[in-house]
């Protein structure tokens, strides 16, 4: 990102909360500050979230960042002022975990300088609650959000309010977006990450979402067939993640019908070593039609016959071929 910054000569870099996931230690606020420091043109103002609260001994405390890094140690919404671009940064810090007032709800720009950004962690109960409609009357030229994950925009110039996720290589004339991580947190963070990059005009701002992260999330639905064995099921996985990509790292569920003679053995199914959960949710593929023959009369037949006309997709359905399964396997250990 620090590079980026550089390349594009970026005039600010905004970090709504949450550079650490934790309390940073001491060696890497030096490392992190290290990195703002070479960027030339770059003014850094930053904020700390819930997962980097202020502790009383928060190394954020006491710490010298270099003097392109303003970090705003607040509780209260306070302002950090660059004249030199005419703008003025308002947030505040965690000092808790938890937040549970809508502090952002009356948090209004002071007119100190031309162009004016809030700079805001939150977004859910627990989390400073953040009511758009009160969020987009406060008037401020652009309202940059943490917290949330996945990027996603919240208001237009004409405080018209959205909540939609930007499309990459789109410019959208927003006022109020969650950027997101610049990478996927953890296995539910799925979509396509990276960071918003805006410039604010006389006229209003324009951002657009630019992905950058090295791989993503990605929850597989997998169909087996009828006739399907366990290594053709194996060849259907390793086609459809290269064909999305293996670099990413997904959760796999196989779906549909299989041979009930048929077990997936899900301990050979992950051919490049990046699946971190792999679900079965197959149904076997019985004849229902033939079993119902083959044992007219008796327990089986008479369970058959009581379920077999509902659809595929029905919770009955269901339940029929699990209790076929049952009966089979109970008469195969007879």
């Amino acid at each position: 990102m620090t590079e980026i910054c550089n390349e594009e000569k970026a005039e600010v870099l905004l970090i709504a909360g949450d550079l650490f996931h934790r309390q940073p230690l001491l060696r890497e606020l030096k490392e992190v500050n290290s990195l703002f420091e070479r960027m030339a043109d770059t003014q850094v103002v930053l904020t700390a979230g819930n997962h980097d609260y202020l502790k009383r001994d928060s190394y954020y405390r006491t710490f010298e960042w270099a003097q392109n890094v303003h970090m705003i140690l607040s509780e209260e919404l306070s302002c950090v002022e660059l004249p030199e671009l005419s703008l003025a940064v308002y947030g505040m810090s965690y000092h808790a975990r938890e937040i549970r007032e809508g502090r952002y709800d009356t948090a209004l720009p002071e007119r100190r300088q031309r162009y004016e950004i809030l700079l805001a962690h939150g977004g859910d109960e627990r989390h400073v609650p953040i009511q758009k409609e009160r969020l987009s009357r406060l008037g401020y030229d652009y309202v940059a959000l943490g917290h949330i994950h996945k990027p996603q925009i919240l208001a237009d110039n004409r405080w018209n309010l959205m909540e939609t996720q930007p499309k990459a290589g789109t410019v959208y004339e927003s006022c109020i977006a969650y950027s997101g991580a610049l990478e996927p947190i953890d296995k539910n963070d799925t979509g396509r990450h990276g960071y918003i990059q805006g410039d604010l005009t006389g006229t209003g701002c324009r951002i657009e979402f630019i992905p950058c992260a090295l791989r993503e999330y990605i929850h597989l639905p997998v169909m087996a067939q009828k006739k399907m064995t366990g290594h053709g099921l194996k060849e259907c996985i390793r086609d459809r993640i290269k064909e999305l990509g293996i670099q990413n790292i997904y959760r796999v569920t196989v779906k549909g019908f299989r041979d009930p003679d048929i077990l997936f053995d899900l301990n050979d199914m992950d051919p490049y070593g990046n699946i971190t959960d792999l679900a079965d949710e197959t149904k076997p593929a019985y004849d229902f039609a033939r079993l119902l023959g083959q044992n007219k009369g008796d327990l089986l037949g008479r369970f058959i016959e009581s379920l077999m006309d509902y659809d595929e997709d029905s919770v009955e359905y269901l339940a029929l071929c699990e209790g076929v399964q049952a009966l089979m396997e109970t008469r195969r250990g007879l």
